[in-house]
């Protein structure tokens, strides 16, 4: 950016008004770059069926199925089986991630750099995580449906591996930024690797562990909602069958519960983590 401040700064002259800073005119290649991420931008629009005639239509439907939705399903008997779902939703996401965190920690032992494993070992484990991450966890749930059967256990099974890719690659991450000078200290009285690991990276990087994990289960417990979609189990099943029997103030008391029971989690966790490592991460 070029800076065009040509008011007169000679001592006792007014320099007037500063003119605005101008952008360089950018070279050729950079303007064939820019002209090539609109060209990429409005081809993924194409592909993704974006049409405007159907966004300015969308309202009066919308409006019609908010008609349809209110009020919310407050039958005491709907309220009942729904808390029971939820309550079996949470119990998913908890248990799926106690057990992914649990794993994850040898898993990221072996996918950090400069600490117990070799350098080749560091970089399969990585591309393992990697593949774990790029799956989305509802695929995870069918594969998993498949393997186990329906029902809640497909589902907790999905999570945990999904919360392995997730903190496997973070926890790696945060004990590689620890405080190297507890772990030299160790070292230099001749401390085994894993002695120097377990006496003072983990120590140093726990703060950071419990970040991740509660980020984790807030992760789990969102993703866990939407898992009954394909027989895994939770409140999603319950939101499928309102919406293929057209029950939209059933399907409306499924969104609303899921909507208050995820914001809650996540004010419950940001207070957790405040209360135990004193700052927001």
């Amino acid at each position: 950016m070029t800076d065009l401040s040509a008011g007169d700064t000679r001592p006792g002259r007014d320099p007037g008004p500063v003119p605005p800073a101008r952008y360089d005119r950018p070279p050729a290649l950079a303007f064939l770059g820019y002209a090539a991420a609109v060209i990429i931008i409005l081809w993924s629009f194409a592909g993704a069926g974006f049409s405007l005639e159907k966004v300015i239509s969308s309202p009066p439907r919308f409006a019609d199925f908010i008609d349809r939705a209110f009020p919310p399903n407050l039958e005491p008997q709907v309220l009942e089986r729904l808390g029971w779902k939820m309550l079996e939703t949470l119990q998913i996401a908890l248990a799926g991630a106690v057990i992914g965190v649990i794993v994850s920690v040898p898993i990221a032992l072996l996918a950090a750099r400069n600490l117990i494993a070799p350098r080749w070992v560091n970089q399969i484990t990585r591309t393992i995580l990697g593949f774990i991450r790029a799956v989305p966890d509802i695929a995870w749930a069918l594969v998993f449906v498949v393997a186990v059967g329906l029902g809640p256990f497909a589902g907790m099974l999905a999570i945990a591996i999904d919360t392995i890719g997730f903190c496997g690659r973070f926890f790696a991450d945060d004990m590689e930024a620890a405080d190297k000078g507890p772990a030299e200290s160790l070292e230099a009285t001749g401390a085994r690797k894993l002695d120097v690991v377990a006496c003072a990276t983990i120590p140093a990087a726990m703060p950071a562990f419990i970040s991740t994990s509660l980020y984790a289960l807030e992760k789990a417990v969102r993703s866990s909602t939407i898992l009954g979609l394909v027989g895994a189990g939770g409140i999603g099943i319950e939101l499928k069958v309102g919406f293929d029997l057209f029950d939209y103030p059933t399907a409306m008391t499924v969104i609303l519960m899921i909507a208050i029971v995820v914001i809650a989690i996540e004010h419950l966790s940001g207070w957790a983590r405040t209360k135990i490592i004193g700052e927001q991460r």
